[in-house]
């Protein structure tokens, strides 16, 4: 019988049931690796300009929001609304506290930016996540200290600023009580400003906690979605740039063209062009008044003041009459001889 191939010998063919030694080896590395895993939360990197850029656009929401109540008012005393402008942005960030926050959802700004607000304390205790951004959101008693804090804290700040600028506690130096309530309030708000500052740069290299309020809650953000579609409209972004460089242009020209050549350029255009024969002769057209050392333009014998007319025809040598635009020639004292442009004073 011919052989194509030789078999293996008996000796060399693993046993049915190796594969179960095997198991037992890599048993416990797995075990290792999955424990591992389990305790260990994917890195995530929330983007910090979107952050910014949605604590921005929360303060532009207050704005309009003001800028249309206050149209409400206008018909009202003047500087009425002034007097309660603390009490005017403390419900106005009450608003939007109770309708998005309070019932779990995204303030307007950080809903555009695909954001939304996360209890880390829950994910610190849950461990194991899949993508690094699921979690609960903001529990009752976090809700409740934040609109303490935003909005209550800041309204009280306000108030008793503008309680103490108005008492003048800072400059009462026969009170020692008011001053020094005034210096404790300056070191309060010295030590919010410097904690502010550390927070931002902690901030800046973690990518957690936009401010002390957020720190302090355990109150991050994170994306709602792990995709969203970027549909943005360039329209406005285009129309910005034509007007930036047209403005740009205009900065560099302007300053290189002469004013009497543009406005003796335009008068021809103008829809008061027959204005200038109804105006009072008897007054300087340059600086509107009696002229008090008068002089006449030639040849048109218009009246000027001296001063107004040699100013005019020392800084421009094609100077035009105000009144009907005919080229200065000479300029004559009224009742004298022609005393001529060019000649020095």
């Amino acid at each position: 019988m011919i052989s194509f191939g030789s078999n293996p010998s008996p000796a060399a063919a693993p046993r049915e049931d190796a594969w179960i030694d095997y198991y037992q080896k890599l048993l416990p590395h797995w075990h290792s690796v999955s424990l591992s895993h389990q305790h260990s939360t994917l890195p995530i990197s929330i983007s910090r300009v979107n952050q910014f850029d949605a604590a921005r656009l929360d303060i532009e929401m207050s704005a309009m929001l003001k800028e249309q109540l206050i149209k409400v008012f206008s018909l009202m005393k003047p500087g009425m609304l002034f007097q309660y402008e603390p009490e005017l942005d403390a419900f106005l960030e009450f608003l939007i506290w109770r309708f998005s926050i309070w019932v779990d959802k995204p303030t307007p700004g950080i809903a555009l930016m695909n954001l939304r607000y996360r209890d880390e304390r829950a994910m610190e205790v849950r461990g194991k996540v899949r993508t690094g951004l699921e979690g609960p959101g903001l529990t009752v008693a976090q809700k409740m200290w934040y609109c303490i804090a935003a909005v209550g804290g800041q309204y009280i700040w306000a108030r008793l600023q503008s309680f103490s600028a108005f008492r003048r506690w800072g400059d009462s130096e026969q009170r020692p009580l008011a001053r020094r309530l005034w210096g404790l309030m300056q070191r309060i708000e010295g030590l919010y400003k410097t904690a502010s500052f550390a927070n931002l740069l902690i901030f800046l290299y973690t990518g957690r906690y936009r401010n002390l309020i957020e720190r302090a809650l355990r109150a991050r953000l994170v994306y709602e979605t792990p995709n969203m579609n970027r549909a943005v409209s360039f329209e406005y972004m285009n129309r910005q740039l034509v007007w930036n460089e047209f403005s740009e242009m205009l900065l560099l020209l302007l300053p290189l063209l002469n004013s009497s050549t543009v406005k003796s350029f335009l008068q021809p255009f103008s829809k008061n062009k027959s204005s200038g024969s109804t105006e009072d002769d008897s007054t300087c057209p340059i600086c509107r008044a009696s002229p008090t050392l008068p002089y006449l333009a030639l040849p048109c014998q218009h009246r000027y003041c001296y001063y107004c007319l040699r100013t005019r025809c020392a800084a421009a040598p094609s100077f035009r009459c105000s009144r009907c635009n005919e080229p200065v020639a000479a300029m004559q004292r009224h009742g004298s001889i022609v005393e001529h442009k060019t000649r020095s004073q």
